[in-house]
C-alpha cells in the first residue's frame, strides 16, 4: 500500500509541472518571432528609397509623393531580400540617386533662401531632378531674352548644377495660345528659342562642358495641367532644367572619337 501511494504522489507532481514545458516552448517561439520581425524590418534605407522612386514613377507620381515623404515604418511585408537585390539596380545607380537627392536639397535651399516660391520648383522624378522655371521668372511675355535677374539666377543655379557630372537637358514649354510674329511664327520656335537661350547662358557664364547640355522645345504639347484657365496657362509656360539620372544620360548621342577630337581644336 505504501509503495502505491508513493507512486501516485510522484506521478501527480510530474503532472503539475508539465505546464512549464508548454510555457518554455511559448517563450522560445515568441523570441524567434521577434528576431525574425527585427530582421525583416532592417531594410536598407537607400534601397527602399530607390524602390519608392520606381513605384512612384510607375504609378504616375514623382519622387515627392507620400511614399517618400511619409514612409512610415521600415517593415515592408511581402518583399524578400532577394527581390530587392534583383530589382533596385546596381550600386552605381543607388549612388547616382543619392547624389541627385543631395542636389535636389541644395536647389530647394536656394529656392527657399531667395524667396522663389511660386516661380521656381524642384522635384525628383523617375528621369532625374527637374528644376522648373515659370516663364515670368526668366522672360518677358512672348520673348526669349532673359531678364537681368534671370541671368543672375541661372548663373547661381548653374554653379550648383556643375557640381554633378550628369547630363542637363533644358526643355522649353508654352501654353496653347497661338503666337505668330516675324521672329516666332509658332510656339515651337518660341519654346526652342527659350531653352537654347538658357543653355547659352550656362555656357557663357560657367565652365560647363558643352556635351553635357542639350536644348529642346515642346511648344504647347507637353502641358503640365489643362490649358483651361489663366493660372493653368501660367503653369504650362515654363522652362525645365532636367538633370538626368546616369542611366538616362547614357542614352544621349555620343560623338565619335574623331569628331570629339576635332571639336577640341
Amino acid at each position: 500500500m505504501t509503495r502505491r501511494k508513493k507512486t501516485r504522489g510522484h506521478s501527480g507532481k510530474s503532472g503539475q509541472e508539465r505546464w512549464l514545458l508548454t510555457y518554455s516552448d511559448l517563450i522560445t517561439l515568441l523570441v524567434i518571432f521577434f528576431v525574425v520581425m527585427y530582421a525583416l524590418s532592417n531594410v536598407d534605407a537607400q534601397k527602399f528609397k530607390a524602390m519608392a522612386y520606381s513605384l512612384a514613377a510607375s504609378m504616375g507620381g514623382g519622387a515627392q509623393s507620400v511614399v517618400l515623404d511619409y514612409p512610415g515604418a521600415t517593415f515592408a511585408p511581402g518583399v524578400s531580400g532577394s527581390y530587392l537585390e534583383e530589382n533596385l539596380g546596381t550600386q552605381e545607380e543607388l549612388s547616382d540617386l543619392n547624389s541627385l537627392e543631395r542636389l535636389r536639397e541644395k536647389l530647394q535651399r536656394y529656392i527657399d533662401e531667395h524667396g522663389l516660391y511660386g516661380k521656381v520648383t524642384v522635384n525628383m522624378e523617375e528621369r532625374g531632378v527637374v528644376l522648373s522655371f515659370r516663364d515670368i521668372a526668366l522672360f518677358p511675355l512672348g520673348s526669349a531674352e532673359l531678364t537681368p535677374e534671370a541671368r543672375e539666377m541661372i548663373k547661381k543655379i548653374g554653379q550648383i548644377l556643375i557640381e554633378v557630372p550628369n547630363h542637363v537637358r533644358v526643355e522649353g514649354h508654352t501654353d496653347d495660345l497661338p503666337i505668330s510674329t516675324r521672329q516666332y511664327p509658332s510656339n515651337w520656335e518660341l519654346s526652342v528659342a527659350r531653352s537654347t537661350r538658357v543653355v547659352q547662358e550656362l555656357l557663357q557664364e560657367l565652365d560647363f562642358t558643352p556635351r553635357r547640355l542639350s536644348a529642346s522645345g515642346y511648344g504647347e504639347y507637353r502641358p503640365r495641367v489643362p490649358n483651361d484657365s489663366i493660372d493653368n496657362r501660367q503653369q504650362n509656360r515654363r522652362v525645365d532644367m532636367v538633370i538626368l539620372r546616369s542611366r538616362f544620360g547614357a542614352a544621349e548621342p555620343v560623338p565619335l572619337p574623331q569628331a570629339a577630337g576635332a571639336e577640341m581644336h
